[in-house]
């Protein structure tokens, strides 16, 4: 529950960052590119869509988001009960397969389809027409069109990506805690100090697996029938657009990610000494 809270509170703060970050990633250069960078795709989905352009595709991450991170946090929980020490420790090599674990779980019960609609969803709307109305109508569209399948494109990049993703950034968040801590693992870890630790990791996942975010992008877009499969798509974007193309959108999901990772951690670790006192009551 306590991750599920952190995730809903920290997508509504972030979720421009993502839009634009999404919109850079699908903008093939081969088309030409209709983006000349961040504020050039900021200014034209403001101009065409208004403010509220910039929260096309919110409604499937904030609807996935609560389940995500519970998902998250509560694999990663289990699994860390049965990884720590003797003494109740959890090293970074635990911490980083104790992750990994958590990250597959959560792409396959909740990222991928979660994922693959937000991406259908800001794609539409870079199209002249766009067809989608709404989060229902969109979801029934895309499942009458291509079935439930439809809402698990890229299944095996997001495995892919979400599995480093956590892996990196518990095995960072678990690192950097233990070295602050030292000998006294009841010292207390302030807000400020979790919510830099947080966004160290979030740094960290980023410039990890990005090229793995763009592959996912690319294959959950409306023009993912051009590719055959997660390598095919690699190959694609590297024949048509050169190595920089896996980098796509880095700033942009550099600032959301960081912000994220921060504001999940501190939210989800104020969330649980609330519930501990309130449980000890």
């Amino acid at each position: 529950m306590e991750g599920g809270i952190a995730g809903g509170i920290e997508i509504c703060i972030t979720f421009p960052t993502e839009y634009v970050k999404t919109q850079l990633q699908l903008d093939e250069k081969a088309n030409p590119p209709r983006y000349r960078g961040i504020g050039h795709c900021v200014k034209l989905t403001v101009q065409d869509h208004g403010i509220r352009g910039l929260y096309r595709g919110l409604s499937s991450l904030l609807y996935g988001s609560i389940p995500k991170s519970a998902v998250r946090f509560g694999t990663f929980e289990f699994l860390s009960n049965y990884a720590r020490s003797a003494s109740g420790k959890l090293d970074g090599r635990a911490s980083f397969m104790c992750g990994l674990g958590a990250g597959v779980a959560e792409a396959i019960l909740i990222v991928c389809p979660m994922e693959t609609i937000k991406v259908k969803f800001i794609h539409d709307q870079a199209s002249s027409t766009p067809r989608y109305r709404g989060f229902y109508h969109g979801v029934r569209e895309i499942i009458r069109e291509q079935g439930l399948r439809g809402t698990y494109q890229g299944l095996t990049p997001t495995i892919l990506k979400q599995g480093s993703n956590q892996a990196i950034r518990f095995y960072v968040m678990t690192s950097l805690r233990n070295w602050y801590k030292g000998d006294d693992p009841d010292r207390t870890i302030n807000p400020i100090i979790t919510g830099t630790f947080g966004a160290i990791a979030g740094a960290a996942s980023v410039f990890g697996n990005t090229p793995l975010d763009v592959i996912k992008t690319r294959m959950q877009g409306l023009e993912a029938y051009k590719y055959k499969n997660t390598l095919d798509c690699a190959s694609q974007i590297l024949r048509n657009e050169g190595p920089l193309a896996f980098y796509k959108g880095t700033i942009p999901r550099l600032g959301r990610v960081c912000l994220d990772v921060a504001i999940v951690f501190i939210i989800y670790e104020e969330v649980v000494k609330v519930l501990n006192r309130v449980w000890k009551t």
